[in-house]
């Protein structure tokens, strides 16, 4: 049975290792095409509770055109596609930056697989923030998340 509120998720790691510290920022991790808003609202809540920053990580890839260019990625390319990310990213959050404009907020968009973005992000967070849809077994973002994160990780149910 999934639960149908947030679970928070303690990384087995030496207590002096964990890096949730007063004052810590929370970080969420965000699908900027999809955002699960219930995720959203909690870390939104969460940073603003705490009175820390939130930091939203959107991670991407290259379309899988790129695959395809016989000398690699250029970077104009490259940089026109994480632009576009970036606005995507900015557009997802602007209901909830609107309806919590006490709480500052840091747009981080990562040309990583979700996991790794967020697992590197994790050291100097107090608290990470996913969603978590309606299937039975965790994702693998989630599955990577808890044993490479360095902080406290809350699921919550989309």
């Amino acid at each position: 049975m999934i639960p149908a509120c947030p679970v928070v998720l303690v990384p087995e790691v030496p207590a002096a290792q964990l890096s949730a510290r007063p004052g810590a920022e929370i970080v969420l991790g965000v699908d900027a095409r999809e955002p699960a808003r219930a995720a959203v609202d909690f870390a939104f809540d969460t940073a603003r509770v705490r009175g820390v920053r939130l930091r939203a990580v959107h991670a991407w890839r290259f379309p899988s055109c790129a695959a395809e260019l016989p000398f690699g990625v250029p970077e104009e390319d490259r940089a026109a596609w994480e632009d576009h990310e970036v606005q995507l990213l900015a557009d997802a959050l602007r209901p909830w930056r609107e309806k919590h404009s006490d709480v500052h907020v840091l747009e981080d968009v990562r040309l990583l697989p979700p996991a790794q973005a967020l697992s590197r992000r994790s050291a100097n967070a107090g608290l990470v923030v996913v969603g978590r849809g309606s299937q039975r077994e965790p994702g693998p973002t989630l599955r990577a998340l808890r044993i490479e994160a360095l902080c406290p990780i809350a699921v919550v149910p989309t």
